[in-house]
Protein backbone atom coordinates (compact mmCIF):
# COMPACT_ATOMS: atom_id res chain seq x y z
CA UNK A 1 0.00 0.00 0.00
CA UNK A 2 1.43 3.59 -0.96
CA UNK A 3 2.81 5.07 2.01
CA UNK A 4 1.07 8.59 1.17
CA UNK A 5 -2.50 6.72 1.27
CA UNK A 6 -1.49 5.20 4.64
CA UNK A 7 -0.02 8.83 6.13
CA UNK A 8 -4.17 10.07 4.55
CA UNK A 9 -5.81 7.17 6.53
CA UNK A 10 -3.99 7.57 9.43
CA UNK A 11 -4.47 11.74 9.62
CA UNK A 12 -8.35 11.10 8.85
CA UNK A 13 -8.58 8.77 11.84
CA UNK A 14 -6.95 11.35 14.33
CA UNK A 15 -9.18 14.21 12.74
CA UNK A 16 -12.19 11.86 13.37
CA UNK A 17 -11.41 11.40 17.26
CA UNK A 18 -10.46 14.73 17.89
CA UNK A 19 -13.59 16.14 16.51
CA UNK A 20 -15.33 12.90 18.92
CA UNK A 21 -13.41 14.09 21.59
CA UNK A 22 -14.23 17.79 21.00
CA UNK A 23 -17.81 16.57 21.30
CA UNK A 24 -17.78 15.02 24.42
CA UNK A 25 -15.89 17.48 26.18
CA UNK A 26 -18.36 19.77 24.98
CA UNK A 27 -21.63 17.78 26.33
CA UNK A 28 -18.95 17.15 29.92
CA UNK A 29 -18.64 20.84 30.19
CA UNK A 30 -22.11 21.71 29.74
CA UNK A 31 -22.63 22.97 26.25
CA UNK A 32 -26.31 22.88 26.88
CA UNK A 33 -27.85 26.45 25.68
CA UNK A 34 -30.59 26.48 28.18
CA UNK A 35 -30.67 29.25 30.49
CA UNK A 36 -34.24 28.51 32.43
CA UNK A 37 -36.46 25.85 33.13
CA UNK A 38 -38.73 24.50 36.02
CA UNK A 39 -37.53 21.84 38.38
CA UNK A 40 -38.67 18.10 37.07
CA UNK A 41 -38.91 17.61 40.81
CA UNK A 42 -38.78 18.93 44.86
CA UNK A 43 -36.02 18.68 46.71
CA UNK A 44 -38.22 16.31 48.82
CA UNK A 45 -38.84 18.72 51.79
CA UNK A 46 -42.02 20.52 50.51
CA UNK A 47 -41.21 24.47 51.28
CA UNK A 48 -37.98 23.68 53.04
CA UNK A 49 -35.51 23.94 50.42
CA UNK A 50 -32.77 24.94 52.84
CA UNK A 51 -32.90 28.55 51.95
CA UNK A 52 -32.11 30.36 48.61
CA UNK A 53 -28.12 28.61 48.97
CA UNK A 54 -29.98 25.33 49.39
CA UNK A 55 -32.95 26.31 46.37
CA UNK A 56 -29.86 27.55 44.07
CA UNK A 57 -27.88 24.07 44.50
CA UNK A 58 -30.90 22.25 43.61
CA UNK A 59 -30.89 24.29 40.63
CA UNK A 60 -27.57 23.65 39.39
CA UNK A 61 -27.41 20.21 40.45
CA UNK A 62 -30.59 19.69 37.68
CA UNK A 63 -29.10 22.32 35.21
CA UNK A 64 -25.89 19.53 35.68
CA UNK A 65 -27.43 16.72 34.94
CA UNK A 66 -28.84 18.17 31.72
CA UNK A 67 -25.53 19.31 30.31
CA UNK A 68 -25.37 23.11 31.61
CA UNK A 69 -23.67 23.10 34.56
CA UNK A 70 -21.02 25.43 33.14
CA UNK A 71 -23.64 28.21 34.19
CA UNK A 72 -24.18 29.85 37.52
CA UNK A 73 -27.82 28.81 38.09
CA UNK A 74 -30.47 30.56 40.69
CA UNK A 75 -33.46 29.71 42.02
CA UNK A 76 -36.55 32.41 41.38
CA UNK A 77 -37.65 32.97 44.80
CA UNK A 78 -37.53 35.66 47.28
CA UNK A 79 -36.76 35.63 50.79
CA UNK A 80 -38.49 38.17 53.40
CA UNK A 81 -36.62 40.22 55.73
CA UNK A 82 -35.88 38.64 58.81
CA UNK A 83 -32.69 38.14 62.29
CA UNK A 84 -31.61 41.54 60.85
CA UNK A 85 -31.65 39.88 57.27
CA UNK A 86 -32.47 42.47 54.54
CA UNK A 87 -35.57 40.74 52.24
CA UNK A 88 -33.91 39.43 48.96
CA UNK A 89 -36.13 40.18 45.76
CA UNK A 90 -36.19 37.39 43.25
CA UNK A 91 -35.70 39.68 40.08
CA UNK A 92 -32.39 40.94 41.61
CA UNK A 93 -30.83 37.37 41.76
CA UNK A 94 -31.38 35.98 38.33
CA UNK A 95 -28.85 37.92 36.12
CA UNK A 96 -30.13 40.31 33.15
CA UNK A 97 -30.83 37.46 30.14
CA UNK A 98 -31.79 36.63 27.85
CA UNK A 99 -33.27 33.41 29.06
CA UNK A 100 -33.94 30.47 26.58
CA UNK A 101 -35.95 27.07 27.34
CA UNK A 102 -34.66 23.46 26.47
CA UNK A 103 -36.03 23.93 23.07
CA UNK A 104 -34.17 26.92 22.36
CA UNK A 105 -36.96 29.20 22.81
CA UNK A 106 -36.17 33.04 24.04
CA UNK A 107 -38.81 33.29 26.99
CA UNK A 108 -37.61 36.87 28.07
CA UNK A 109 -35.16 38.96 26.97
CA UNK A 110 -34.24 41.11 30.08
CA UNK A 111 -35.70 41.63 33.84
CA UNK A 112 -38.25 44.12 32.59
CA UNK A 113 -39.18 42.19 30.06
CA UNK A 114 -39.61 38.70 32.26
CA UNK A 115 -41.93 40.78 34.29
CA UNK A 116 -44.37 42.48 31.66
CA UNK A 117 -46.78 41.25 29.21
CA UNK A 118 -44.58 40.98 26.38
CA UNK A 119 -42.88 37.86 28.46
CA UNK A 120 -43.08 34.01 26.67
CA UNK A 121 -43.53 32.18 30.07
CA UNK A 122 -45.95 29.55 30.44
CA UNK A 123 -47.30 26.22 29.37
CA UNK A 124 -45.80 25.16 26.75
CA UNK A 125 -42.80 27.49 27.04
CA UNK A 126 -41.92 26.85 30.61
CA UNK A 127 -40.42 23.45 30.26
CA UNK A 128 -38.48 21.23 32.75
CA UNK A 129 -34.39 20.67 32.54
CA UNK A 130 -35.53 17.57 30.55
CA UNK A 131 -37.32 19.46 28.09
CA UNK A 132 -40.64 18.55 29.45
CA UNK A 133 -43.95 19.96 29.69
CA UNK A 134 -44.93 20.30 33.36
CA UNK A 135 -48.71 19.59 34.24
CA UNK A 136 -51.19 21.81 35.12
CA UNK A 137 -55.02 23.01 35.47
CA UNK A 138 -57.27 20.31 33.65
CA UNK A 139 -54.70 17.48 33.72
CA UNK A 140 -55.09 14.51 35.91
CA UNK A 141 -52.35 15.40 38.25
CA UNK A 142 -52.16 19.47 38.66
CA UNK A 143 -48.40 20.95 39.42
CA UNK A 144 -49.40 24.29 38.17
CA UNK A 145 -48.42 26.17 41.52
CA UNK A 146 -44.80 27.44 40.97
CA UNK A 147 -43.05 28.68 44.25
CA UNK A 148 -41.93 32.30 43.89
CA UNK A 149 -42.19 33.98 47.55
CA UNK A 150 -42.77 36.83 45.10
CA UNK A 151 -45.24 39.65 43.56
CA UNK A 152 -46.11 40.28 40.01
CA UNK A 153 -43.14 43.09 39.71
CA UNK A 154 -40.61 40.18 41.23
CA UNK A 155 -40.27 41.79 44.72
CA UNK A 156 -40.79 40.21 47.77
CA UNK A 157 -44.43 39.73 48.62
CA UNK A 158 -43.85 41.06 52.06
CA UNK A 159 -46.35 39.36 55.10
CA UNK A 160 -48.62 40.80 56.83
CA UNK A 161 -47.61 40.81 60.69
CA UNK A 162 -47.65 36.64 61.62
CA UNK A 163 -48.16 35.68 57.73
CA UNK A 164 -46.03 33.86 55.94
CA UNK A 165 -45.15 34.30 51.78
CA UNK A 166 -41.99 31.90 51.78
CA UNK A 167 -42.35 29.27 53.77
CA UNK A 168 -40.06 30.71 56.52
CA UNK A 169 -37.82 32.08 54.16
CA UNK A 170 -37.62 28.40 52.68
CA UNK A 171 -37.02 26.38 55.81
CA UNK A 172 -40.10 25.28 56.61
CA UNK A 173 -41.51 21.74 55.95
CA UNK A 174 -44.91 21.87 57.78
CA UNK A 175 -47.55 25.02 58.24
CA UNK A 176 -46.66 28.52 56.73
CA UNK A 177 -47.45 29.34 53.38
CA UNK A 178 -46.00 30.46 49.96
CA UNK A 179 -46.69 33.00 47.39
CA UNK A 180 -46.87 30.72 43.92
CA UNK A 181 -47.94 31.74 40.10
CA UNK A 182 -49.72 29.49 37.46
CA UNK A 183 -47.27 28.35 34.65
CA UNK A 184 -50.15 27.82 33.00
CA UNK A 185 -51.80 30.97 33.04
CA UNK A 186 -55.14 29.00 34.58
CA UNK A 187 -56.60 28.13 37.81
CA UNK A 188 -59.55 28.81 39.91
CA UNK A 189 -58.54 32.12 41.02
CA UNK A 190 -61.37 34.68 41.16
CA UNK A 191 -58.92 37.49 40.53
CA UNK A 192 -58.67 37.32 36.83
CA UNK A 193 -54.90 38.83 36.74
CA UNK A 194 -53.57 36.98 39.64
CA UNK A 195 -54.94 33.91 38.03
CA UNK A 196 -53.17 34.25 34.98
CA UNK A 197 -49.93 35.32 36.81
CA UNK A 198 -46.90 33.35 36.44
CA UNK A 199 -45.12 34.04 39.61
CA UNK A 200 -47.65 35.82 41.63
CA UNK A 201 -51.00 34.22 41.83
CA UNK A 202 -52.00 33.21 45.62
CA UNK A 203 -50.53 31.23 48.69
CA UNK A 204 -50.11 27.76 49.54
CA UNK A 205 -52.16 26.07 52.35
CA UNK A 206 -49.08 25.03 54.07
CA UNK A 207 -45.40 24.24 53.37
CA UNK A 208 -45.39 20.22 53.65
CA UNK A 209 -45.55 18.06 50.52
CA UNK A 210 -48.92 17.05 50.96
CA UNK A 211 -49.66 20.74 51.80
CA UNK A 212 -48.89 22.11 48.72
CA UNK A 213 -50.02 19.04 46.52
CA UNK A 214 -53.69 20.17 48.40
CA UNK A 215 -53.26 23.93 46.51
CA UNK A 216 -51.69 22.08 43.01
CA UNK A 217 -48.13 22.80 43.79
CA UNK A 218 -45.70 19.77 43.58
CA UNK A 219 -43.01 22.01 45.46
CA UNK A 220 -41.52 22.87 42.28
CA UNK A 221 -39.11 26.51 41.25
CA UNK A 222 -38.24 28.39 38.32
CA UNK A 223 -34.23 28.02 37.59
CA UNK A 224 -32.24 31.26 35.58
CA UNK A 225 -28.77 30.98 34.72
CA UNK A 226 -27.19 34.45 35.96
CA UNK A 227 -24.04 34.57 33.63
Amino acid sequence: MPSRFILSAGAAVAATALIIGCGAMGQSGGGNSMSFFITSANPGKGGDLGGLAGADRFCQSLAASAGAGNKTWRAYLSTAAANGQPAVNARDRIGTGPWTNAKGVVVATSVADLHSANAKVGKDTSLTEKGEVVSGFGDPVNRHDILTGSRPDGTVAVPDPGKDTTCGNWTRSDGGSAIVGHHDHKGTNPDPVANASWNSSHGTRGCSVDQLKMSGSAGLMYCFAAN
